[in-house]
């Protein structure tokens, strides 16, 4: 006797969204903010009409996965991993190192964000959210300096800035090189700068 096949249960609504959410990510890398639903769709393995049974629309889902897959926990943790008891520089190396993998690999949805939710649409509780996570990543990348903030010029916080800064200027600015970026050569320009001392003289 045939056996009857057995129906798949359907997803609940949180486990569609996710599901669309994470079909949809590696699309923005490749299509930017034109990826389409239909494109969307194929991805997840679903109707087009199955988007808008969870989404209000397609601009939603694409600014709730460009939040997703700007999640700060990774590079916070792998911060907060960062031995404390190196030496600062290599400390510092390790931070800008992880830093710019993450903008480096991130830019074009920063960019995204920043057109989509920043400028654009003004969602109130969006825009705090992304505030609050770069937020986070500075207190985290603060946090490599802090062990040696008696021996440190400006404060902590400053330094996190400073090194979020050079950071952001090489991957999104004019006379930014990615491609020969050096955590030891930023390392170098916050601790050590890029005059010679010279000698004391008597």
């Amino acid at each position: 006797m045939e056996q009857r096949r057995k129906r798949v249960p359907a997803m609940q609504p949180e486990e569609r969204r996710a599901a669309l959410i994470e079909a949809t990510i590696p699309l923005l890398h490749e299509h930017g903010l034109e990826v389409s639903t239909r494109q969307i769709a194929s991805a997840a393995g679903v109707a087009e009409g199955t988007i808008f049974g969870v989404f209000e629309s397609k601009s939603q889902l694409v600014v709730c996965s460009v939040i997703k897959a700007l999640d700060p926990e990774p590079e916070l943790e792998a911060l907060a991993a960062i031995d404390r008891s190196r030496p600062l520089r290599e400390r510092v190396i390790i931070a800008a190192e992880l830093v710019h993998k993450r903008f480096l690999e991130r830019a074009h949805l920063m960019h995204a964000a920043r057109k989509m939710i920043m400028v654009g649409e003004q969602d109130p509780e969006t825009v705090k959210r992304m505030a609050a996570n770069r937020a986070r990543i500075g207190e985290a990348v603060a946090d490599v300096f802090a062990p040696d903030a008696a021996d440190l010029r400006v404060a902590p916080d400053r330094a996190a800035h400073l090194l979020l800064m050079f950071c952001g200027a090489n991957t999104f600015g004019p006379y930014g090189e990615p491609d020969s970026f050096s955590g030891a050569d930023l390392a170098a320009l916050l601790l050590d700068g890029i005059h010679i001392k010279e000698s004391p003289t008597c």
